[in-house]
C-alpha cells in the first residue's frame, strides 16, 4: 500500500498564500461592516461631505443622502463648518461641490459655514486637498460623511493625511438589509479599504 505523498513545497506556499489573503479579505470585510454599521458623529472642526454624481445641477439620489445627513449633523450643532468635495466630472458645467453648496444653503446652512473643495475626482483627490484646506484655518477634527461602505476606506485615507476622524454613515437602514442591496459594492469596498493602508486612489 502506498503511502500519501507530502504537498510539494510550492503547493504548500500556495496554500499559505490563499489562507493569507482570504484571512486578511474576512478582516477588512468583517472592519467594513464594524465601520458601517456605527455612528460616531461628535463634537468636531468640521463636517466633511464627499461627493458623488450631480445632475445638471441636482444631487443624484447618493449625493443628496450624504447633503441631507450632514445638514442634521450641523442642525445639532456638532461642527462650526461644512466641507463640500467634489470635482467637475466629464460632461458638467458644475462641481459636485458647487451644487452640494446650492443644495445645503437650501436647506438652511449658511453661506460663511461652507468651505468648498472643487478638484478632486476620487476619494484621495478630495481628502488630499480637504486636509490642505483645514490646516490651512488650523481644523483637523471632522465627522466624515459618506456611504457606511465607503467609509472605512475614506477614514483610513483621511488619517493619512493627519485628520482626526469620527466617521458617520448616510443610512441607518440594518447594515445586513443594505448588504443584500449593495453586495457588489461591499465586496469592492473590503478589498479596497486593505489597499488604502498602503496606496492613494
Amino acid at each position: 500500500m502506498a503511502l500519501p505523498t507530502r504537498p510539494s513545497l510550492r503547493r504548500r506556499v500556495l496554500y499559505v498564500g490563499v489562507g493569507t489573503i482570504t484571512a486578511l479579505w474576512c478582516l477588512s470585510a468583517l472592519a467594513v461592516l464594524w465601520v458601517a454599521a456605527r455612528d460616531r458623529a461628535a463634537p468636531a472642526d468640521a463636517i466633511v461631505v464627499l461627493g458623488a454624481a450631480q445632475y445638471r445641477g441636482r444631487p443624484s439620489p447618493v449625493l443628496r443622502a450624504r447633503l441631507d445627513h450632514a445638514v442634521g449633523l450641523y442642525a445639532r450643532g456638532l461642527a462650526p463648518q461644512m466641507v463640500l468635495t467634489g470635482g467637475v466630472a466629464e460632461g458638467d458645467t458644475s462641481s459636485e461641490a458647487a451644487v452640494s453648496r446650492r443644495y445645503v444653503m437650501g436647506a438652511g446652512v449658511p453661506e460663511a459655514a461652507l468651505l468648498l473643495e472643487n478638484e478632486g475626482r476620487t476619494t484621495s483627490e478630495s481628502l488630499r486637498a480637504v486636509a490642505q484646506l483645514l490646516d490651512v484655518r488650523d481644523r483637523e477634527r471632522v465627522i466624515l460623511v459618506s456611504d457606511p461602505f465607503h467609509l472605512l476606506r475614506a477614514s483610513i485615507v483621511a488619517r493619512r493625511h493627519g485628520l482626526v476622524v469620527r466617521t458617520s454613515p448616510t443610512s441607518t437602514e440594518g447594515v445586513l438589509a443594505r448588504l443584500a442591496r449593495q453586495p457588489r459594492y461591499f465586496l469592492a469596498e473590503s478589498v479596497k479599504a486593505p489597499v488604502a493602508f498602503l496606496f492613494e486612489w
